[in-house]
């Protein structure tokens, strides 16, 4: 008398598909890669983003969002001002789209549109913002800075307030002969 091998079959089909759905739900034991480790891979430098990314998310099509702690400002060769969202279309050699990271200029902030590095890789890296294309050294952005909360005025970080003097009811007169 012959066995019937379909519920063998079946039971080992169940096994198998059970055991991909697992693997497909349970997370890798290395998680997804930081957006430190993401830019090099688009040859781009690891220190465009400061410290303090709580979280990011890529879609296939390039587009992403990276969330920060809090907004905050980094000292490169210029004042960068990081929103606490920052989006953009992510391609191999350029960020484009790109919203929540400004630039102070003189007094006033402009936003940062695009960032570009040459391809074959060079010692430079372009800001474009607005219609103006800023040549950067690219190796100011090679490490991951620290994100501040540091007062800005005049073009400059201050790392304190300015104080002024206490103002006085007497002042002494200064005698000219």
């Amino acid at each position: 008398m012959a066995s019937n091998p379909k519920p063998h079959l079946l039971l080992l089909l169940l096994l198998s598909l059970s055991t991909l759905s697992l693997s497909l739900i349970s997370p890798s034991p290395y998680g997804p890669p930081s957006v430190y480790d993401l830019l090099p891979k688009f040859g781009l430098p690891s220190g465009l983003l400061p410290d303090s990314v709580e979280s990011y998310s890529l879609s296939e099509d390039g587009s992403f969002v990276v969330e920060l702690r809090e907004d905050c400002y980094i000292q490169f060769d210029y004042i960068m001002y990081y929103d606490k969202e920052i989006t953009g279309m992510l391609k191999y050699g350029s960020i484009s789209d790109l919203r929540g990271i400004q630039v102070q200029r003189f007094f006033l902030w402009f936003d940062v549109d695009e960032i570009k590095v040459d391809l074959p890789p060079s010692d430079s890296i372009y800001f474009q913002v607005g219609f103006i294309n800023k040549k950067l050294d690219v190796d100011q952005f090679k490490t991951v800075h620290s994100c501040s909360k540091m007062k800005v005025s005049c073009g400059r970080l201050w790392n304190r307030t300015v104080e002024l003097p206490t103002p006085v009811d007497d002042i002494e007169m200064l005698m000219t002969e």
